[in-house]
């Protein structure tokens, strides 16, 4: 029988405390079960788990487009660090791909997990060593080399 997801993340986030980045990022396209998982992971562990999406939108709406891109990186950062435990779960990651918004999302996200473990969701794939999100014509695609941090994939 396959393990749960959910057991793979745990596992795989004991070892988060050997690098720099506390990153562990589950990539897995939309409707992989990557939610589910981070549901169960938060049941079993206490984690918060954060919808960025949802949070950032609720946070950012009387703002200007320009401030939009000026203030994410704080706001996101605050969002994170409400809560004072020792991990952070975000899902719903998308709105950080914003071409708008002119943000690193993988950067964001290694900001955010050296004080703090950060498990999040990631719609993409990884491809011969390189984590992608979306498809190379879309205007949103990012391909990133994959070191300084935790990849899964169910």
């Amino acid at each position: 029988m396959a393990e749960p997801l959910a057991d793979k993340i745990i596992r795989k986030v004991k070892q988060l405390d050997e690098i720099y980045h506390r990153l562990l990022l589950v990539v897995a396209p939309s409707g992989a079960g990557k939610t589910t998982a981070l549901l169960d992971v938060q049941d079993r562990t206490g984690a918060p788990l954060v919808n960025v999406n949802l949070e950032l939108s609720r946070l950012m709406l009387d703002l200007t487009q320009r401030q939009r891109a000026l203030q994410l990186p704080r706001l996101l950062r605050e969002i994170v660090e409400k809560d004072e435990g020792k991990m952070t779960l975000l899902d719903n990651i998308e709105l950080l791909f914003d071409v708008s918004l002119k943000q690193d999302p993988l950067r964001l996200l290694q900001g955010l997990s050296r004080n703090k473990t950060v498990v999040a969701s990631w719609n993409g794939a990884i491809i011969d060593g390189f984590l992608t999100y979306a498809e190379p014509a879309h205007p949103e695609f990012r391909r990133y080399p994959v070191h300084d941090f935790l990849v899964m994939s169910p």
